[in-house]
Protein backbone atom coordinates (compact mmCIF):
# COMPACT_ATOMS: atom_id res chain seq x y z
CA UNK A 1 0.00 0.00 0.00
CA UNK A 2 2.55 2.55 1.37
CA UNK A 3 4.81 1.87 -1.77
CA UNK A 4 1.84 2.57 -4.10
CA UNK A 5 1.73 5.97 -2.03
CA UNK A 6 5.28 6.72 -3.02
CA UNK A 7 5.35 6.00 -6.63
CA UNK A 8 2.49 7.85 -7.13
CA UNK A 9 4.42 10.68 -5.73
CA UNK A 10 7.45 10.62 -7.87
CA UNK A 11 4.89 9.60 -11.44
CA UNK A 12 2.95 12.82 -10.06
CA UNK A 13 6.36 14.74 -10.10
CA UNK A 14 6.68 13.88 -13.89
CA UNK A 15 3.41 14.33 -15.27
CA UNK A 16 1.19 16.99 -16.76
CA UNK A 17 -1.83 16.21 -15.47
CA UNK A 18 -3.16 19.78 -16.10
CA UNK A 19 -7.05 18.44 -16.45
CA UNK A 20 -6.96 17.15 -12.61
CA UNK A 21 -4.62 19.80 -11.02
CA UNK A 22 -6.71 22.61 -12.07
CA UNK A 23 -9.36 22.72 -9.41
CA UNK A 24 -11.71 25.89 -9.33
CA UNK A 25 -12.05 28.05 -6.21
CA UNK A 26 -15.70 28.01 -6.85
CA UNK A 27 -17.84 25.38 -5.21
CA UNK A 28 -17.82 21.97 -6.97
CA UNK A 29 -21.21 19.69 -6.30
CA UNK A 30 -23.51 19.01 -3.93
CA UNK A 31 -25.70 16.07 -3.28
CA UNK A 32 -28.94 15.92 -4.43
CA UNK A 33 -30.60 14.37 -0.86
CA UNK A 34 -27.63 14.92 1.39
CA UNK A 35 -27.01 17.47 3.68
CA UNK A 36 -23.76 19.35 4.08
CA UNK A 37 -20.95 18.29 6.77
CA UNK A 38 -22.39 22.16 8.58
CA UNK A 39 -25.90 20.34 8.67
CA UNK A 40 -25.28 17.12 10.36
CA UNK A 41 -24.74 15.90 13.83
CA UNK A 42 -23.18 12.35 15.01
CA UNK A 43 -27.15 11.43 16.40
CA UNK A 44 -27.34 12.03 12.05
CA UNK A 45 -24.67 9.60 11.59
CA UNK A 46 -25.79 7.22 14.09
CA UNK A 47 -29.50 7.60 12.30
CA UNK A 48 -28.11 6.85 9.17
CA UNK A 49 -26.27 3.66 10.27
CA UNK A 50 -29.05 2.27 12.08
CA UNK A 51 -31.28 2.78 8.50
CA UNK A 52 -29.11 1.33 6.09
CA UNK A 53 -28.02 1.82 2.61
CA UNK A 54 -25.40 1.64 -0.10
CA UNK A 55 -22.41 3.45 -0.66
CA UNK A 56 -19.49 3.52 -3.09
CA UNK A 57 -15.65 3.75 -2.04
CA UNK A 58 -12.95 4.69 -4.17
CA UNK A 59 -9.97 3.68 -2.88
CA UNK A 60 -6.53 1.65 -3.77
CA UNK A 61 -5.50 0.73 -0.39
CA UNK A 62 -5.40 -3.26 -0.17
CA UNK A 63 -6.40 -3.38 3.45
CA UNK A 64 -9.82 -1.54 3.38
CA UNK A 65 -11.13 -4.84 1.64
CA UNK A 66 -11.35 -6.82 5.11
CA UNK A 67 -12.50 -3.55 6.73
CA UNK A 68 -15.64 -3.54 4.09
CA UNK A 69 -16.13 -6.95 4.85
CA UNK A 70 -15.95 -6.48 8.56
CA UNK A 71 -17.86 -3.38 8.41
CA UNK A 72 -21.26 -4.83 6.34
CA UNK A 73 -20.94 -7.98 8.93
CA UNK A 74 -21.46 -5.69 11.88
CA UNK A 75 -24.09 -3.16 10.10
CA UNK A 76 -25.89 -5.66 7.75
CA UNK A 77 -28.37 -3.13 5.89
CA UNK A 78 -25.47 -1.80 4.56
CA UNK A 79 -23.45 -2.12 1.15
CA UNK A 80 -20.20 -1.23 0.22
CA UNK A 81 -18.64 -1.28 -2.72
CA UNK A 82 -15.17 -0.98 -2.51
CA UNK A 83 -13.78 -0.06 -6.35
CA UNK A 84 -10.50 0.95 -7.25
CA UNK A 85 -10.50 3.76 -9.74
CA UNK A 86 -6.81 4.26 -9.73
CA UNK A 87 -3.59 5.01 -7.82
CA UNK A 88 -3.28 8.03 -6.58
CA UNK A 89 -3.17 11.26 -9.24
CA UNK A 90 -5.15 8.27 -11.46
CA UNK A 91 -7.85 8.62 -9.03
CA UNK A 92 -7.85 12.44 -8.43
CA UNK A 93 -8.47 12.73 -12.41
CA UNK A 94 -11.27 10.65 -12.55
CA UNK A 95 -12.69 12.03 -8.83
CA UNK A 96 -12.51 15.50 -10.56
CA UNK A 97 -14.11 14.52 -13.83
CA UNK A 98 -16.84 13.26 -11.96
CA UNK A 99 -17.15 16.25 -9.89
CA UNK A 100 -17.73 18.13 -12.95
CA UNK A 101 -20.15 16.34 -14.90
CA UNK A 102 -22.25 16.16 -11.72
CA UNK A 103 -22.45 11.99 -11.50
CA UNK A 104 -20.59 9.33 -10.98
CA UNK A 105 -19.17 10.66 -7.40
CA UNK A 106 -18.57 8.09 -4.39
CA UNK A 107 -19.26 8.73 -1.12
CA UNK A 108 -15.90 8.14 0.25
CA UNK A 109 -12.49 8.97 -1.52
CA UNK A 110 -9.21 8.10 -0.43
CA UNK A 111 -6.56 11.18 -0.98
CA UNK A 112 -3.21 11.98 -0.06
CA UNK A 113 -2.62 14.37 2.85
CA UNK A 114 -0.51 16.43 0.12
CA UNK A 115 -3.22 16.56 -2.24
CA UNK A 116 -6.20 17.34 0.54
CA UNK A 117 -6.02 20.60 0.35
CA UNK A 118 -6.85 20.62 -3.46
CA UNK A 119 -9.96 19.28 -2.91
CA UNK A 120 -10.52 21.34 0.25
CA UNK A 121 -10.26 24.97 -1.36
CA UNK A 122 -12.97 23.77 -4.03
CA UNK A 123 -15.42 22.66 -1.65
CA UNK A 124 -15.14 19.33 -3.41
CA UNK A 125 -15.17 17.30 -0.17
CA UNK A 126 -17.50 18.06 3.04
CA UNK A 127 -16.30 19.38 6.20
CA UNK A 128 -16.69 16.96 8.69
CA UNK A 129 -16.71 19.03 12.02
CA UNK A 130 -20.16 19.00 13.11
CA UNK A 131 -20.57 14.60 11.99
CA UNK A 132 -18.30 14.33 14.93
CA UNK A 133 -14.58 14.86 13.62
CA UNK A 134 -13.47 17.40 16.26
CA UNK A 135 -13.87 15.07 19.20
CA UNK A 136 -11.29 12.68 17.49
CA UNK A 137 -8.13 15.20 17.69
CA UNK A 138 -6.75 13.01 20.48
CA UNK A 139 -6.83 10.18 18.59
CA UNK A 140 -4.66 10.86 16.02
CA UNK A 141 -0.62 11.55 15.86
CA UNK A 142 0.10 15.60 15.25
CA UNK A 143 0.97 15.02 11.47
CA UNK A 144 -1.68 13.40 10.36
CA UNK A 145 -4.18 15.28 12.36
CA UNK A 146 -2.74 18.76 11.22
CA UNK A 147 -3.01 17.03 7.20
CA UNK A 148 -6.85 16.77 7.27
CA UNK A 149 -7.17 20.27 8.18
CA UNK A 150 -5.90 21.19 4.98
CA UNK A 151 -4.81 24.24 6.19
CA UNK A 152 -8.06 25.50 7.39
CA UNK A 153 -10.31 24.95 10.56
CA UNK A 154 -11.89 22.31 8.81
CA UNK A 155 -11.63 18.53 9.13
CA UNK A 156 -11.70 17.54 5.66
CA UNK A 157 -10.82 13.57 6.53
CA UNK A 158 -9.88 10.99 8.89
CA UNK A 159 -6.30 10.25 9.02
CA UNK A 160 -5.62 6.63 7.28
CA UNK A 161 -2.20 6.07 8.21
CA UNK A 162 1.13 7.95 8.59
CA UNK A 163 4.86 8.16 7.95
CA UNK A 164 6.48 9.23 10.05
CA UNK A 165 10.32 9.20 9.38
CA UNK A 166 13.24 7.46 10.23
CA UNK A 167 16.55 6.31 8.46
CA UNK A 168 16.76 3.03 7.22
CA UNK A 169 20.60 2.00 7.08
CA UNK A 170 22.93 -0.68 5.84
CA UNK A 171 24.99 -2.13 9.42
CA UNK A 172 26.72 -4.60 7.55
CA UNK A 173 27.77 -1.89 5.25
CA UNK A 174 28.73 0.74 7.87
CA UNK A 175 30.57 -2.08 10.06
CA UNK A 176 32.42 -3.39 6.70
CA UNK A 177 33.74 0.03 5.77
CA UNK A 178 34.38 1.08 10.08
CA UNK A 179 31.57 4.39 9.56
CA UNK A 180 29.40 5.73 12.39
CA UNK A 181 25.94 6.12 11.82
CA UNK A 182 25.27 9.55 11.43
CA UNK A 183 23.12 11.38 14.23
CA UNK A 184 22.70 14.88 12.56
CA UNK A 185 22.53 15.58 8.80
CA UNK A 186 26.40 17.73 9.17
CA UNK A 187 27.17 13.90 10.67
CA UNK A 188 25.29 12.05 7.36
CA UNK A 189 27.29 14.28 4.84
CA UNK A 190 30.91 12.82 6.39
CA UNK A 191 29.70 9.64 6.47
CA UNK A 192 28.65 10.08 2.48
CA UNK A 193 32.58 11.12 2.42
CA UNK A 194 33.99 8.26 4.64
CA UNK A 195 31.54 5.31 2.88
CA UNK A 196 32.59 6.64 -0.93
CA UNK A 197 35.89 7.62 -0.18
CA UNK A 198 36.33 3.52 1.42
CA UNK A 199 34.72 1.81 -0.89
CA UNK A 200 33.62 4.16 -4.30
CA UNK A 201 31.10 1.64 -5.43
CA UNK A 202 28.89 2.59 -2.08
CA UNK A 203 26.76 5.61 -1.52
CA UNK A 204 25.31 7.03 1.03
CA UNK A 205 21.85 6.98 -0.88
CA UNK A 206 20.32 7.31 -4.03
CA UNK A 207 18.63 10.92 -5.19
CA UNK A 208 17.73 12.54 -8.21
CA UNK A 209 15.43 14.69 -6.59
CA UNK A 210 12.09 14.43 -5.14
CA UNK A 211 9.24 16.90 -4.08
CA UNK A 212 7.97 14.70 -1.36
CA UNK A 213 11.28 14.37 0.53
CA UNK A 214 12.62 17.60 -0.15
CA UNK A 215 9.50 19.04 1.27
CA UNK A 216 9.60 16.60 4.02
CA UNK A 217 13.21 17.49 5.28
CA UNK A 218 12.79 21.08 5.09
CA UNK A 219 9.84 20.39 7.35
CA UNK A 220 11.69 18.59 9.77
CA UNK A 221 14.38 21.36 9.23
CA UNK A 222 11.52 23.84 10.90
CA UNK A 223 11.00 25.09 7.24
CA UNK A 224 7.51 26.86 6.56
CA UNK A 225 7.58 27.98 2.72
CA UNK A 226 3.93 27.57 2.71
CA UNK A 227 1.08 29.76 4.48
CA UNK A 228 -2.19 28.95 3.25
CA UNK A 229 -5.34 30.89 4.88
CA UNK A 230 -8.39 29.90 2.49
CA UNK A 231 -7.60 31.49 -0.95
CA UNK A 232 -4.78 33.55 0.37
CA UNK A 233 -1.33 31.82 -0.08
CA UNK A 234 2.35 32.48 0.55
CA UNK A 235 5.14 30.95 -0.71
CA UNK A 236 8.91 31.77 0.22
CA UNK A 237 11.32 29.26 0.04
CA UNK A 238 14.19 31.72 1.28
CA UNK A 239 12.80 30.57 4.80
CA UNK A 240 15.48 29.49 7.07
CA UNK A 241 14.60 25.58 7.14
CA UNK A 242 14.61 25.58 3.36
CA UNK A 243 18.04 27.53 2.88
CA UNK A 244 19.66 24.98 5.74
CA UNK A 245 18.44 21.70 3.88
CA UNK A 246 19.16 23.39 0.57
CA UNK A 247 22.66 24.41 2.13
CA UNK A 248 23.29 20.93 3.21
CA UNK A 249 22.30 19.08 0.31
CA UNK A 250 24.00 20.88 -2.08
CA UNK A 251 27.57 19.38 -0.72
CA UNK A 252 26.21 16.07 -1.41
CA UNK A 253 25.59 16.87 -4.70
CA UNK A 254 28.30 19.14 -5.67
CA UNK A 255 30.64 16.26 -4.47
CA UNK A 256 28.87 13.52 -5.69
CA UNK A 257 28.09 11.58 -2.61
CA UNK A 258 24.46 10.36 -3.85
CA UNK A 259 23.88 8.03 -6.20
CA UNK A 260 21.96 8.56 -9.48
CA UNK A 261 19.66 5.67 -9.39
CA UNK A 262 16.12 6.31 -9.07
CA UNK A 263 14.13 5.28 -6.69
CA UNK A 264 11.59 1.96 -7.15
CA UNK A 265 13.44 0.95 -10.03
CA UNK A 266 14.60 -2.17 -10.29
CA UNK A 267 18.31 -0.95 -10.37
CA UNK A 268 17.52 1.07 -7.12
CA UNK A 269 16.14 -2.26 -5.23
CA UNK A 270 19.42 -4.01 -6.81
CA UNK A 271 21.21 -1.30 -5.04
CA UNK A 272 19.74 -1.46 -1.51
CA UNK A 273 20.58 -5.45 -1.69
CA UNK A 274 23.46 -5.03 -2.93
CA UNK A 275 25.02 -2.54 0.05
CA UNK A 276 25.99 0.52 -2.98
CA UNK A 277 23.04 2.43 -1.66
CA UNK A 278 23.97 2.51 2.00
CA UNK A 279 20.75 4.43 3.53
CA UNK A 280 17.24 5.42 2.89
CA UNK A 281 15.91 8.61 4.94
CA UNK A 282 12.15 7.99 4.51
CA UNK A 283 8.23 7.04 6.22
CA UNK A 284 7.79 4.35 8.55
CA UNK A 285 6.04 2.62 5.52
CA UNK A 286 9.48 1.27 4.44
CA UNK A 287 9.81 -2.15 6.15
CA UNK A 288 7.04 -4.01 3.70
CA UNK A 289 8.80 -3.00 0.85
CA UNK A 290 12.28 -3.58 2.41
CA UNK A 291 11.23 -7.47 3.11
CA UNK A 292 9.49 -7.67 -0.57
CA UNK A 293 11.88 -6.01 -2.88
CA UNK A 294 15.28 -6.70 -0.94
CA UNK A 295 14.98 -10.11 0.71
CA UNK A 296 18.68 -11.19 0.24
CA UNK A 297 19.59 -8.16 2.54
CA UNK A 298 17.27 -9.36 5.73
CA UNK A 299 19.51 -9.26 8.63
CA UNK A 300 21.79 -6.58 6.69
CA UNK A 301 19.20 -3.56 7.86
CA UNK A 302 18.44 -1.79 11.10
CA UNK A 303 16.62 1.76 11.33
CA UNK A 304 17.78 4.58 13.25
CA UNK A 305 16.10 8.42 14.06
CA UNK A 306 16.17 10.52 11.44
CA UNK A 307 19.28 12.52 11.61
CA UNK A 308 18.83 16.31 13.32
CA UNK A 309 19.76 19.62 11.87
CA UNK A 310 20.95 20.64 15.33
CA UNK A 311 22.67 18.56 17.51
CA UNK A 312 20.60 16.87 20.34
CA UNK A 313 17.64 17.81 18.79
CA UNK A 314 14.80 15.27 18.16
CA UNK A 315 12.40 16.82 15.16
CA UNK A 316 10.99 14.65 12.60
CA UNK A 317 8.58 15.09 9.52
CA UNK A 318 5.81 13.16 7.80
CA UNK A 319 6.77 11.40 4.50
CA UNK A 320 3.29 9.99 2.74
CA UNK A 321 0.22 8.98 4.03
CA UNK A 322 -3.94 9.23 3.10
CA UNK A 323 -6.85 9.95 4.05
CA UNK A 324 -10.58 9.35 3.41
CA UNK A 325 -12.46 12.02 2.93
CA UNK A 326 -16.21 12.39 2.31
CA UNK A 327 -17.04 14.25 -1.32
CA UNK A 328 -19.34 17.03 -0.75
CA UNK A 329 -21.47 15.38 -4.05
CA UNK A 330 -22.63 12.50 -2.04
CA UNK A 331 -25.84 11.97 -0.94
CA UNK A 332 -25.22 10.01 1.95
CA UNK A 333 -22.82 12.04 3.78
CA UNK A 334 -23.66 10.77 7.12
CA UNK A 335 -23.32 6.64 6.35
CA UNK A 336 -20.03 7.21 4.57
CA UNK A 337 -18.71 9.14 7.60
CA UNK A 338 -19.59 6.36 9.27
CA UNK A 339 -17.47 3.64 7.31
CA UNK A 340 -14.18 6.26 7.55
CA UNK A 341 -14.72 6.62 11.04
CA UNK A 342 -15.06 2.85 11.39
CA UNK A 343 -12.19 2.15 9.26
CA UNK A 344 -9.71 4.97 10.28
CA UNK A 345 -10.92 5.58 13.92
CA UNK A 346 -12.43 2.51 15.06
CA UNK A 347 -12.10 -1.72 14.98
CA UNK A 348 -11.08 -1.38 11.28
CA UNK A 349 -7.91 0.09 12.49
CA UNK A 350 -6.64 -3.05 13.79
CA UNK A 351 -7.19 -4.95 11.11
CA UNK A 352 -5.75 -3.15 8.49
CA UNK A 353 -2.50 -3.01 11.34
CA UNK A 354 -2.86 -6.76 11.02
CA UNK A 355 -2.71 -6.73 7.05
CA UNK A 356 0.77 -4.21 7.38
CA UNK A 357 -0.55 -0.56 7.71
CA UNK A 358 0.97 1.75 9.77
CA UNK A 359 -0.53 3.32 12.16
CA UNK A 360 -1.84 7.19 12.40
CA UNK A 361 -3.48 6.30 16.15
CA UNK A 362 -1.73 7.23 18.94
CA UNK A 363 -3.31 4.46 20.99
CA UNK A 364 -1.61 2.06 18.32
CA UNK A 365 1.58 4.35 18.17
CA UNK A 366 2.12 3.83 21.94
CA UNK A 367 0.93 0.31 22.87
CA UNK A 368 3.10 -2.42 24.38
CA UNK A 369 1.97 -5.17 21.10
CA UNK A 370 3.13 -2.37 18.38
CA UNK A 371 6.59 -1.46 20.02
CA UNK A 372 7.58 -5.02 21.00
CA UNK A 373 7.56 -6.19 17.62
CA UNK A 374 10.34 -7.48 16.86
CA UNK A 375 11.14 -7.01 13.08
CA UNK A 376 13.10 -10.20 11.54
CA UNK A 377 14.47 -8.52 8.85
CA UNK A 378 15.99 -5.77 10.89
CA UNK A 379 17.89 -8.34 12.71
CA UNK A 380 15.40 -8.67 15.80
CA UNK A 381 14.75 -4.42 15.86
CA UNK A 382 12.09 -2.91 18.04
CA UNK A 383 11.90 -0.64 14.75
CA UNK A 384 8.56 0.60 16.22
CA UNK A 385 10.51 2.16 19.05
CA UNK A 386 12.16 4.25 16.78
CA UNK A 387 8.69 5.37 14.30
CA UNK A 388 6.41 5.75 17.22
CA UNK A 389 9.31 8.48 18.71
CA UNK A 390 9.15 9.95 15.39
CA UNK A 391 5.72 10.39 15.59
CA UNK A 392 5.71 12.15 18.19
CA UNK A 393 8.00 14.41 17.16
CA UNK A 394 6.71 15.52 13.79
CA UNK A 395 6.99 18.96 13.72
CA UNK A 396 3.74 21.25 14.32
CA UNK A 397 2.45 24.04 11.78
CA UNK A 398 3.46 22.57 8.61
CA UNK A 399 1.27 23.15 5.43
CA UNK A 400 0.98 22.03 1.61
CA UNK A 401 -0.41 24.69 -1.04
CA UNK A 402 -3.85 23.92 -1.77
CA UNK A 403 -2.40 22.93 -5.15
CA UNK A 404 0.82 20.59 -4.05
CA UNK A 405 -0.33 17.96 -6.81
CA UNK A 406 0.81 20.78 -9.37
CA UNK A 407 3.27 22.16 -7.62
CA UNK A 408 5.04 18.54 -7.63
CA UNK A 409 4.36 18.22 -11.18
CA UNK A 410 6.89 20.93 -11.62
CA UNK A 411 9.62 20.02 -9.34
CA UNK A 412 11.76 18.55 -11.66
CA UNK A 413 11.76 21.39 -13.77
CA UNK A 414 12.90 23.40 -11.30
CA UNK A 415 14.56 22.35 -7.85
CA UNK A 416 14.92 18.81 -10.14
CA UNK A 417 17.61 20.92 -12.08
CA UNK A 418 20.06 21.14 -9.56
CA UNK A 419 20.63 17.02 -10.27
CA UNK A 420 21.31 17.50 -13.83
CA UNK A 421 22.71 21.19 -14.56
CA UNK A 422 24.54 23.85 -12.82
CA UNK A 423 21.35 25.15 -11.11
CA UNK A 424 22.03 25.10 -7.23
CA UNK A 425 19.32 24.00 -4.49
CA UNK A 426 18.42 27.46 -3.91
CA UNK A 427 18.45 28.70 -7.03
CA UNK A 428 15.88 25.59 -8.25
CA UNK A 429 13.59 26.83 -4.83
CA UNK A 430 13.40 29.87 -5.70
CA UNK A 431 12.34 29.08 -9.63
CA UNK A 432 9.64 26.70 -8.36
CA UNK A 433 8.86 28.97 -5.78
CA UNK A 434 8.05 31.93 -9.01
CA UNK A 435 6.19 29.41 -10.89
CA UNK A 436 4.32 28.22 -8.49
CA UNK A 437 3.13 31.67 -8.17
CA UNK A 438 2.07 32.28 -11.46
CA UNK A 439 0.19 29.27 -11.19
CA UNK A 440 -1.77 30.11 -7.88
CA UNK A 441 -2.17 33.95 -9.38
CA UNK A 442 -3.75 32.12 -12.03
CA UNK A 443 -6.03 29.90 -10.72
CA UNK A 444 -7.69 32.79 -8.79
CA UNK A 445 -5.64 32.52 -5.51
CA UNK A 446 -3.99 35.80 -3.96
CA UNK A 447 -0.57 34.86 -3.83
CA UNK A 448 2.09 36.52 -1.69
CA UNK A 449 6.15 35.79 -1.70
Amino acid sequence: MIKRTTTARRLVRGAGLAGALALALTACGGGDDGGSGGGSSPDDVQAALEEGGEITVWAWEPTLEQVVEDFEAENPNVKVNLVNAGTANDQYTALQNAIQAGSGVPDVAQIEYYALGQFAIAESVADLSSFGATELEDTYSPGPWNAVHAGSDGIYGLPMDSGPMALFYNKAVFDRLGVEVPTTWDEYVQAARDLHEADPDVYIGSDTGDAGSTTSLIWQAGGKPYTVDGTNVSIDFSDEGSTTYAETWQQLIDEGLVSDVAGWTDEWYQGLGDGTIATLATGAWMPANFESGVPNASGDWRVAPLPQWEEGGTASAENGGSSLAVPEASGKKELAYAFIEYANAGDGVQTRLENGAFPATTADLNSEEFLNTEFEYFGGQKANEIFAESAANVVEGWSYLPYQVYANSIFNDTVGQAYVSDTTLVEGLAAWQERSIAYGAEQGFTVNE
